[in-house]
């Protein structure tokens, strides 16, 4: 999916487990509309809150309001879920795309505050006018301060137990909102299916891509690293649900298990295994020349007994049909179409068959060299990726937005944009409905660089935690703002390092031209670049409702 795959083979981070517990308030409003305050982790400087709302009122809401004071010294860092306005200590979120609540059913939002001195719990909360306490004053039960604290924030490896209640998906039928979870991700970015859930992700997502399995000899396999995919032991502090996997024999363990159990905590959110890639895409020529078997070996895979029930459709990432990634393909045009038409043949209408697809609309580029257009009537719909358009393989620049919207005056490269890459698929014969437009959620940098506007020199790669020319999007955010944009993507200089990438501001424009556009939705690589709280995702949710 991205240019390099990013893993760090044998790299394990050892960090120390957050002892946190949850405490929750109870609180029934009268009139039947109840809110009902959970909190979670706590770092000494900041803590995580949810707020669930529950209609027993016996009829249908269509929109809520709900208001609580902060103590002297705290003050909303982040929100999602609802939106809020805060004069003084006083807080008022109102609903977002969750207002609708039937009779019996119930929604919530969640936020993390930040704070100094001690920890004191919100007061004086009111749901729709009224008192969220049944007696009209503040709650009876007091949350406690967890007695084990770290100044830094919570990491994946924290101890405290997420809720295990089940949370529907916004807006089903709406735009889609995929991201990709890689299977590396588990060890040198200690990012696991469970921070999904806690960054409160998962209930914004409609679809999870699990980068990458294998493309071997003709046949989809599993990669190198089955001990991530399905061996791995999560205890019952680093599960998703709070329970420990099992050792009994034939148990399933590792990243499945921990989607199984995302899946059954969000029942809308849908899960596809990705193939492919920039490292594994060698074996997809060899697969066109038999598609039927092609198909039948990623079927016999996906359908596996011990882990049938995780996916629920099959992602191609074919890098590139016909055309030249890592290794070169001689395809043919009608390769990808085959292929296509074979997995769709073999996996049936009621599973999702979906590709991801090059974005290079330069005249003679990677989308005229493949039969994108008839391949779609099989496929579901494409992952587009708008993004890796420059970099610091180019090591002495020009600098420039690795992900532009559009074109702009002096872009290195004619048909690299978002926008070309979009219209020249439509005239293809792509419904628009089909098309995601894709978001990085990283950015990509020179070193070198004097000047501060996009197409300076460069002398090569600016540092990266991971990979020189390449950092994650929670990095970049702090340690190199934001200073300007260009064609819809932000950039910025900081020293002689100057780095491109989206912002929740870039990403709500960008959200805004998808829709305009009428397209499916949008995807992104991968969750692991958002912060802690999914900034970016929240963005992307938000930009396409």
């Amino acid at each position: 999916m991205s240019r390099k795959r990013w893993h760090l083979v044998g790299l394990f981070t050892a960090v120390a487990a957050l002892a946190v517990g949850l405490v929750t308030v109870p609180a029934n409003a009268a009139g039947g509309v109840g809110a009902t305050l959970t909190k979670g982790s706590d770092w000494g400087s900041g803590w995580e809150g949810k707020y669930t709302i529950t209609n027993n009122s016996g009829s249908s809401l269509t929109n809520w309001t709900l208001e609580f004071d902060l103590a002297a010294g705290h003050s909303i860092a982040s929100l999602w879920d609802g939106s809020y306005t805060v004069s003084g200590q006083h807080v008022t979120v109102k609903n977002t795309w969750n207002g609708n609540l039937s009779n019996g059913g119930s929604t919530s939002f969640g936020f993390n505050v930040k704070y100094s001195g001690a920890y004191t719990a919100p007061a004086n909360c009111k749901i729709n006018g009224g008192s969220c306490d049944p007696g009209g004053g503040n709650p009876t039960t007091t949350p406690t301060t967890p007695t084990t604290t770290t100044s830094n924030p919570p990491t994946s490896t924290s101890t405290s137990n997420p809720p295990t209640t089940t949370t529907s998906n916004p807006n089903p039928g709406a735009k889609k909102n995929l991201g990709y979870f890689v299977q590396w991700g588990v060890y040198g970015r200690n990012y696991h299916v469970k921070n999904i859930h806690t960054s409160g992700s998962a209930a914004k997502l409609t679809h999870i891509n699990y980068a990458f399995g294998n493309v071997t000899n003709g046949s989809c396999t599993a990669n190198d690293d089955t001990y991530a995919d399905y061996d791995k032991f999560y205890d019952a502090g680093s599960s998703v649900d709070g329970v420990a996997d099992s050792w009994d024999a034939g148990s399933l363990r590792g990243n499945f298990n921990q989607l199984r159990k995302l899946k059954k905590m969000y029942p809308g959110l849908k899960v596809l295994w990705s193939f492919g890639g920039w490292t594994w895409s060698g074996g997809f020529g060899q697969a066109s020349k038999n598609p039927a078997a092609f198909a039948e070996s990623c079927y016999k895979l996906i359908k596996d007994p011990r882990w049938a029930d995780v996916f629920d459709g099959i992602d191609i990432d074919w890098e590139y049909p016909n055309a030249c990634g890592l290794t070169c393909d001689t395809s043919g045009p009608a390769a990808i179409k085959n292929v296509a038409q074979a997995l769709r043949t073999k996996f049936g209408s009621s599973f999702l068959v979906t590709a991801a697809i090059t974005a290079d609309a330069s005249s003679g580029g990677k989308l005229d060299v493949a039969d994108y257009g008839p391949a779609s009537a099989y496929f579901d719909w494409y992952n587009v990726m708008t993004y890796d358009f420059f970099g610091a393989w180019a090591a002495q620049g020009p600098t420039a937005p690795h992900s532009p919207l559009t074109s702009y005056p002096g872009i290195p490269q004619q048909g690299f944009n978002s926008d070309d890459a979009i219209q020249k698929l439509k005239a293809k014969g792509v419904p628009a409905s089909k098309l995601l437009l894709g978001i990085g959620f990283y950015g990509r940098g020179w070193t070198g660089v004097t000047q501060d506007a996009p197409g300076g020199t460069a002398t090569g790669a600016a540092p990266g935690t991971y990979e020189a020319g390449i950092e994650d999007y929670k990095i970049l955010k702090n340690s190199c703002p934001s200073t300007g944009t260009i064609a819809g993507t932000a950039y910025a200089k900081c020293g002689n390092n100057w780095w491109s990438y989206d912002t929740p501001a870039t990403i709500n424009g960008k959200m805004g031209w998808t829709k305009n556009q009428g397209l499916g939705g949008a995807f992104f690589w991968e969750l692991s670049g958002d912060t802690t709280n999914g900034e970016l995702v929240t963005a992307m949710r938000n930009g396409l409702n």
